[in-house]
C-alpha cells in the first residue's frame, strides 16, 4: 500500500513506523552537521533559489522579499541552526513535583510532541529554521512548502537527508510533502500518518485553508495589522523614527507597521503629519487618511472603513486622528489582529495603562514593532508568531515547541 505519491523521487513513509527518541547529543550533533553543509553548499542554494525566483511571476511584492535567499540569509540559516545546537534540551525538564501523602512521587516533564507538520509560503529559510527548532524539540517534522519555493525547499531538505545520515538517524525525521493543493487538503482532512501538530506560516488564505480542514491540534500564526498610537506626550522626532523603521524595514514581516494613530492634542499635530507624510512618501509608501487628514497632499482618503482590518504586506499605510488614550485602545482593539501594537509617549503611566489594555502578543513603548520576532526576543529563533492564546502566545521558540508528560513513581499504592 502507498501512503505517500512518489513524486520528484519522493520515498514513500510508513506511517507506523515508531520513531524512538534521539538523544539531545544525536539532535546537537545533526544540527551542527546541517550548519557545515549549508555554509558548504552556500553557492548552490543561493543559485537553486536563483531558479525559483525567476520562475515567480512578481505579483507579489511581499511575495518575492520572502523568496529570496542571498548571502545575508544563509549567514542566518547557518547562525540559527549553530544556536540551536548551543541551546539547552526543551525535553524532559521538570516543571513540577509533588509527594502524596500515601508516598506515590509524581512528576511532571516537558515532552515532544511527536510529529509535527510545518505548512508555509515561499521563505526558504524556514525550511531550516523551523524545521532545525522542531527537531531540537525532539519532533519529526514534515515539511509543505508553496510552489515558488519548490526548488530551494528540496535542496534545503536533501541537506537536511545528508546531515541525518552522517550521523546515523533515519532520514524519515525531515520529510517534505510535494502536494499540490488538493492532495495537501486530503492529507489535513485524513492523514495518512500520525500528526500531533500543524502549525501554518503564511497569509490569511492559507492559515484559514488549514483551519478549515485540518483534524489536529493547529498554532495560528495570524495576521499582523499592527498598529503605533502616537500619544499627546510622544516625542515626536523618536515617533518619526520608530514608525518609518516598522514600515519600511521590511514589508513582507508580520511585524511590520500598518496603521497610524495620532492623538489630535498632540503639540504641533499639523506640523508633524505633514513631517511624517513627507518622510514616507520620500520611503515610497502610500499614504491613506481618514476624512480628518484628507487636507494633505499626496495622501488618498479612506473610501471603506473595512480597510482598517487589513494586513498589507507593501508599502501602504493609514494614518487616523483620534481624541483620547481610550479611544486609540477601542480602535486597537477592534481592528488589529491581535500581533503588536506600540504606543509613543514620555508618560510611562499612560504607557503602562494602554499596554495592559491592548490585546495583542507583543505590546511596546516607545519602540518598533520589528523586534516581535524570537531571536530579538532572545528565544534564538522561532516556529511562527502565534496570535492564539493557547499554548503559547507570541514568538513559538524552541522552549515552547514542547508538550508535558506525568511520570508517577509507587510501591504499590492502591486508591
Amino acid at each position: 500500500m502507498s501512503f505517500y505519491k512518489k513524486r520528484n523521487n519522493q520515498k514513500t513513509t510508513n506511517p507506523l513506523e515508531i520513531m524512538k527518541p534521539l538523544s539531545i547529543e544525536t539532535r546537537n550533533a545533526v544540527l551542527r552537521t546541517m550548519a557545515k553543509l549549508v555554509e558548504q553548499e552556500r553557492n548552490e542554494i543561493i543559485l537553486t533559489n536563483q531558479e525559483d525566483l525567476a520562475d515567480y511571476d512578481g505579483s507579489d511584492l511581499a511575495m518575492e522579499e520572502r523568496l529570496k535567499v542571498d548571502d545575508k540569509k544563509v549567514d542566518e540559516m547557518i547562525l540559527s541552526l549553530n544556536q540551536l545546537a548551543s541551546q539547552e534540551d526543551p525535553v524532559g525538564v521538570e516543571r513540577f513535583h509533588f509527594t502524596h501523602d500515601n508516598g506515590i512521587k509524581v512528576v511532571n516533564k516537558t515532552a515532544a510532541f511527536g510529529t509535527i507538520l510545518i505548512i508555509y509560503e515561499s521563505r526558504p529559510d524556514v525550511t531550516i529554521e523551523a524545521g532545525g527548532i522542531a527537531f531540537k524539540s525532539g519532533n519529526k517534522i514534515l515539511l509543505k512548502g508553496g510552489k515558488e519555493s519548490l526548488k530551494s525547499n528540496l535542496k534545503i531538505v536533501s541537506l537536511w537527508h545528508k546531515a541525518l545520515e552522517e550521523n546515523g538517524v533515519s532520514k524519515n525525521w525531515v520529510e517534505y510533502l510535494n502536494y499540490n493543493r488538493t492532495e495537501t487538503q486530503a492529507f489535513l482532512e485524513k492523514p495518512t500518518q500520525k500528526v500531533d501538530l500543524i502549525v501554518p506560516r503564511g497569509g490569511e488564505k492559507l492559515i484559514e485553508f488549514v483551519k478549515a480542514h485540518a483534524t489536529c491540534p493547529v498554532i495560528v500564526s495570524g495576521r499582523g495589522n499592527n498598529f503605533v498610537y502616537v500619544h499627546e506626550k510622544a516625542d515626536t522626532d523618536l515617533a518619526l523614527k520608530v514608525i518609518l523603521n516598522a514600515k519600511t524595514a521590511k514589508i513582507s514581516a508580520c511585524n511590520a507597521l500598518d496603521k497610524v494613530l495620532i492623538d489630535s492634542k498632540l503639540p504641533n499635530f499639523e506640523g508633524f503629519v505633514a513631517m511624517l507624510i513627507e518622510a514616507l512618501i520620500e520611503s515610497r509608501v502610500e499614504v491613506i487618511v481618514d476624512k480628518s487628514l484628507e487636507n494633505f497632499e499626496n495622501t488618498k482618503t479612506i473610501l471603506n472603513e473595512d480597510i482598517w482590518y487589513e494586513e498589507f504586506l507593501d508599502y501602504k499605510i493609514v494614518i487616523g486622528t483620534i481624541d483620547s488614550q481610550e479611544h486609540a485602545i477601542d480602535m486597537i482593539n477592534k481592528y488589529c489582529g491581535g500581533h503588536s501594537a506600540a504606543i509613543i509617549t514620555r508618560d510611562n503611566e499612560v504607557a503602562q495603562q494602554f499596554m495592559e489594555s491592548i490585546d495583542a502578543a507583543a505590546v511596546y513603548q516607545n519602540a518598533s514593532t520589528r523586534f516581535t520576532d524570537g531571536g530579538q526576543f532572545g528565544l534564538g529563533g522561532e516556529l511562527a508568531i502565534s496570535t492564539d492564546k493557547l499554548h503559547q502566545r507570541g514568538p513559538i521558540g524552541l522552549q515552547h515547541l514542547v508538550t508535558n508528560k506525568w511520570y508517577v513513581y509507587g510501591e504499590g499504592q492502591i486508591r
